[in-house]
């Protein structure tokens, strides 16, 4: 395991499409621990191949308080609930920056596990804001596009100044 460097906004790596996995072996269980230790290190809930500059379909997420790490490869959200939560979102590409985003509050996700077996899962709550969350990224959806134009422009213009101050 290792943590590997985050690919910071706006790095075109963070609007790519991931290609599907379709290789389940040793060095995609690397992957998901590299990134599990990275997201850890970062601090974060939630990370997908493209925060480490991996275009392959992957996250991980281990919700605070809880032991439980989820990987989800190749993961599509196949329903969403008309019912919406709001959360604070952030990412670990662009640390100190957050903002309240509204999604469903239930979903169902279909992916393949580490060994490639077909799985499906429905969340709620926070669970399923993160899986949102994730998906989006790996879909070439930046957290940021769900804002706003005013809110995303505010959130942009904090981000540059606190690079300026913390490169």
């Amino acid at each position: 395991m290792a943590i590997r460097p985050i690919v910071r906004y706006p790095d075109n790596a963070l609007r790519t499409v991931c290609a599907p996995i379709v290789r389940f072996d040793d060095d995609l269980r690397a992957l998901a621990d590299d990134l599990l230790e990275t997201m850890r290190a970062a601090p974060g809930v939630g990370i997908t191949g493209p925060h480490i500059g991996e275009l392959g379909s992957i996250a991980v997420i281990q919700l605070a308080g809880d032991d439980r790490v989820r990987v989800y490869v190749n993961p599509v959200i196949e329903e969403f609930s008309s019912e919406t939560q709001r959360h604070v979102e952030g990412s670990v590409s662009m640390p100190g920056i957050t903002d309240e985003i509204e999604r469903p509050a239930h979903i169902r996700v279909r992916y393949q596990t580490l060994d490639g077996t077909q799985a499906v899962e429905n969340a709620s709550g926070f669970l399923a804001t993160c899986i949102q969350h994730e998906v989006d990224q790996l879909g070439g959806i930046f957290w940021l596009q769900r804002l706003s134009r005013l809110k995303r422009e505010r959130a942009i213009r904090r981000w540059e100044k606190l690079r300026r101050v913390t490169p």
